[in-house]
């Protein structure tokens, strides 16, 4: 993923949560709002999933997913927070389930 696809600055976070427009399951929470240059997207990974290996593993494993399943011309911001059942099933189970939730935004927004 380009580095000027993801949303790094905590302010940037900050500003897409508070506006609480988000959707969830076990494995993932995704705040989302619509924004006017291009499609962005931030990846939070809490400590209590593991240690630093752990954690850039899932995501790499997120950002191949966000590669694969979502639409690159729509202009949205997407916050990807992953919860502790991510590590408890395969990488393709959790890519249904981030696409499940991704055409489930689509549908709200469009």
């Amino acid at each position: 993923m380009k580095k000027e696809l993801r949303i790094k600055k905590n302010e940037e976070f900050q500003s897409i949560i508070n506006l609480k427009q988000s959707i969830a399951n076990k494995k993932f929470v995704i705040y989302y709002r619509d924004n006017d240059e291009h499609l962005r997207v931030g990846i939070s990974v809490s400590k209590k999933l593991g240690n630093a290996v752990v954690r850039n593993k899932v995501k790499r494993q997120v950002r191949m997913m966000v590669q694969q399943v979502f639409d690159k011309t729509k202009k949205r911001d997407f916050i990807i927070i992953v919860r502790n059942k991510y590590l408890l099933d395969s990488f393709e189970n959790n890519k249904k389930d981030l696409e499940y939730l991704y055409n489930k935004i689509n549908k709200r927004m469009d």
